[in-house]
């Protein structure tokens, strides 16, 4: 017997008694951040830890070394369950060799999207998406009053 439910998209047919599929509904947020930012995203819903103690959120602070947050970005990149990675500019800054390599051979999944944090605005200029966007729209985009 198969169930599909309404409000899920067609390729989410459920069969009883087996294990379900992970698909494109299952994919889960992660988010690499200074405390306030992870601490709110978490009160939101986000953050989830399994069983053996891994969580898919990092926060960052003066302590964290930047091969912690390194390896933590691997971790979170190759999880078939994660679809997007949040991570603060401030951050992405410091591991920016690794996100340009992440770029640059053509991953998807999971989309990488910097976030400003509260100790300094949002620099769309160190936005690698936005970039992208710039090249799409021919460079015509003014940023300078973001």
């Amino acid at each position: 017997r198969q169930l599909t439910f309404l409000f899920s998209p067609p390729s989410a047919t459920f069969a009883m008694g087996r294990k379900k599929f992970m698909n494109q509904t299952d994919m889960k947020v992660a988010v690499i951040g200074d405390e306030d930012t992870v601490t709110g995203f978490v009160l939101a819903g986000v953050g989830q830890r399994d069983g053996q103690g891994s969580t898919n959120f990092l926060i960052v602070d003066s302590k964290t070394k930047r091969r912690d947050v390194e390896d933590k970005f691997h971790e979170m990149a190759g999880r078939r369950d994660i679809g997007v990675i949040l991570i603060n500019q401030t951050i992405a800054e410091d591991i920016r060799h690794i996100l340009t390599e992440h770029t640059a051979r053509g991953i998807v999944v999971p989309t990488v999207l910097e976030i400003p944090s509260k100790e300094k605005p949002y620099d769309p200029n160190a936005d690698q998406v936005m970039q992208r966007v710039k090249v799409f729209f021919g460079g015509n985009i003014d940023t300078s009053d973001w």
